[in-house]
């Protein structure tokens, strides 16, 4: 069985970790974003190979699947591309940054999911497993206010991944879900407040040691190499100080005492 893996969402963040973290391991690795630029730096660190692609364009999709089956097929499909778009109430959000959200979060995945399958199966040696993780977030299974477009978009991807899991059954293909949550890198937030670098860095301030994507990526590994009996179906990552996604907890953590405990 082969060991090739790839991963979206490539050129940053959590995409751009998972690269690093399977490399180090000994996975062959293709990232796939639409920056070339990041793509190609990316690989000449790490010995990775690229595809430039859109995710949300079919043509573009298909000619990622036929790249991958001309060179090697794969074994593993890491879905980490998506994002966020606006904090806004449901009565006064945009509805194009809802369908937005949709098409990367959902569409794009069932998209790849499609157009890999096919590639997945081939990969499959006797007693090995081929695997489909997708990155969601705790925003795909807690609502919280000002999340409705996005909360919408990540309880989607759930679903499907569900579904899916249930219509490859007895097939050796794990389907794997990741859920982070708050995840400081470069791009998440800023992306998700049009470009406000002082509104995106308040999400993260006096949080004791957000996650940051190298912890995700090092979890991402770690599922994909537990053996090929093990399905390791949803992982939840969050930081200590984050109950979960609208209670998080800022400054130093501590025991209370014991009159203050619940």
């Amino acid at each position: 069985m082969i060991r090739r893996a790839v991963v979206t969402g490539a050129s940053s963040g959590i995409g751009e970790a998972t690269v690093v973290a399977l490399r180090a391991a000994g996975w062959d690795v293709v990232g796939v974003a639409r920056r070339r630029d990041r793509l190609e730096a990316l690989a000449e660190r790490t010995g990775a190979q690229y595809f430039v692609a859109d995710l949300t364009v079919q043509s573009e999709v298909d000619a990622l699947a036929a790249y991958l089956a001309e060179t090697g097929g794969v074994s593993s499909l890491i879905n980490n591309a998506g994002g966020a778009r606006g904090l806004d109430s449901i009565e006064n959000g945009d509805v194009d940054d809802w369908a937005w959200m949709y098409e990367v979060n959902v569409l794009a995945v069932k998209r790849v999911i499609s157009a890999l399958l096919p590639h997945l199966r081939e990969s499959v040696g006797d007693g090995g497993v081929a695997d489909i993780v997708t990155v969601t977030s705790i925003a795909g299974h807690t609502a919280y206010e000002g999340g409705g477009g996005y909360n919408a978009a990540k309880f989607a991807t759930h679903a499907m991944l569900d579904v899916l899991r249930l219509e490859v059954s007895g097939e050796p293909i794990r389907v794997l879900e990741i859920a982070p949550g708050m995840v400081y890198t470069e791009e998440f937030s800023l992306n998700r407040f049009g470009g406000d670098k002082e509104r995106a860095e308040s999400v993260y301030a006096n949080v004791p040691e957000p996650l940051v994507a190298d912890d995700v990526a090092r979890v991402i590994v770690s599922m994909i190499e537990q053996p090929p009996h093990v399905s390791l179906d949803l992982v939840v990552v969050k930081p200590v100080a984050q109950s979960a996604p609208h209670k998080v907890h800022r400054g130093a953590l501590h025991v209370r005492p014991e009159d203050h405990r619940a």
